[in-house]
């Protein structure tokens, strides 16, 4: 049995490059009031990854959003809508030994 949908957060991949911010306002906004939506970009070259983040107003929206924007063409490529995940807190992880200084295997120079 599925939860119910609690969150207000969706994920949205499979968009096409060429799709604008304004292009998902107007497509959610069928669904309901959208509060924010966020293009997830590369963050070294600043080029749109095709998905997106979009927060509606409530769980009810959200829902609504996913069982009547899923699968819709947009700019005639299929996206795809599902609830976003919590974000995950990463810890650092220890240095690799790819990363670690390597140690010299010479034997130490012997003063005169």
């Amino acid at each position: 049995m599925k939860k119910p949908l609690t969150s207000k957060d969706l994920y949205v991949a499979d968009i096409p490059f060429e799709a604008e911010e304004e292009d998902l306002q107007k497509l959610f906004a069928l669904c309901g009031k959208v509060r924010s939506i966020h293009m997830v970009t590369d963050e070294k070259s600043g080029l749109f990854k095709g998905c997106a983040f979009v927060h509606m107003t409530t769980a009810a929206e959200a829902k609504d959003a996913i069982n009547t924007i899923d699968g819709v063409s947009l700019h005639k490529r299929i996206i795809s809508v599902t609830e976003a995940l919590p974000r995950k807190t990463v810890t650092p992880a220890a240095k690799s030994a790819a990363e670690k200084p390597q140690k010299s295997r010479r034997p130490p120079k012997r003063r005169q």
